[in-house]
């Protein structure tokens, strides 16, 4: 993850918070089936409490597709150096050796969340740049579409959360974005999962007038629908000395590969999760709803 998951944006959004999280929720009349698209093995830190509350609480079933390889994380590997006894942040090196690493960190991060199933499309890490166009070259966008097309349409998932395409944020995540959009807009409309964006904020009232990627109309954001945030401070367990972002820390703790992850300890308040202007209306209040029990 990059630090401009932090950026503060102008502008003031109603947040539908949970008023209080606790370590019980009240039970759905099904068992949700949640997809995550990710750009590289680390990204799904972002959802890590929304994801483990639905696991093991709500009885779900959540599985995560992630685009490219990791290699291009070589440049921030110098303290894995030491872990794997390899020298990661050579170029060279960690190009041979990070995608393998980068899978097993991952999956040891998902059995805390309760990971099910993992798509590992194995696109390269290439570079690092704020052009989705560039971000986009070097992957073979057919198969890829094709294939989250045809995940989601097995699965039949309930939602979908990809990561904010925001101008200013890393190509990788806008690409994945867009592609997990393009993948839903190939279904039956009757048959769409619900789609959301998410982001994650320090402080609990920040803000983000994110409205939709220029020139991609795909990623427009619904602002007639309140987003959802999960509060990680929120309290539960004896004497309310628990919070959900020891999970969060539990899950960025495994990715040693990746030194500036652990930056991101205790640096996240807010999970949020907006409503893509490519869901249905009548859509809304099973959002709602999924949003509720995990709040009880």
């Amino acid at each position: 993850m990059r630090r401009s998951y932090f950026l503060f944006f102008t502008g003031l959004l109603l947040f539908i918070t949970c008023p209080q999280i606790t370590a019980t929720a009240q039970q759905l009349d099904y068992e949700p089936k949640v997809l995550l698209v990710t750009a590289h093995p680390d990204d799904d830190a972002i959802y890590a409490a929304t994801v483990f509350k639905t696991t093991h609480l709500l009885n779900g079933k959540v599985d995560l597709a992630i685009m490219t390889n990791g290699e291009g994380g070589y440049r921030y590997s110098t303290l894995g150096n030491y872990i794997y006894g390899k020298q990661l942040d050579k170029e060279e090196v960690g190009r041979a050796y990070l995608p393998g690493i980068r899978k097993k960190e991952v999956m040891a991060g998902g059995d805390i969340v309760g990971i099910r199933n993992y798509y590992f499309f194995e696109e390269r890490d290439k570079q690092y740049t704020e052009d989705i166009k560039k971000a986009l070259e070097p992957w073979d966008t057919e198969i890829l579409e094709s294939r989250l097309t045809d995940i989601m349409r097995t699965e039949n998932y309930d939602f979908v959360f990809t990561m904010l395409p925001h101008q200013s944020t890393h190509g990788h995540h806008k690409a994945s974005a867009l592609l997990a959009l393009r993948a839903v807009e190939n279904l039956e409309q009757k048959n769409r999962p619900i789609i959301l964006a998410t982001t994650i904020h320090r402080n609990e009232d920040d803000s983000t007038s994110f409205t939709m990627l220029d020139g991609y109309p795909l990623t427009r954001i619904n602002h007639d629908r309140d987003p959802f945030t999960f509060d990680r401070m929120q309290k539960f367990g004896f004497e309310d000395r628990l919070n959900y972002n020891i999970i969060a820390n539990w899950v960025i703790a495994e990715h040693k590969s990746q030194g500036t992850m652990q930056l991101f300890m205790n640096g996240v308040r807010m999970e949020v999760y907006l409503w893509y202007a490519l869901n249905q209306d009548s859509q809304y209040a099973k959002a709602k709803d999924f949003r509720g029990r995990q709040c009880r």
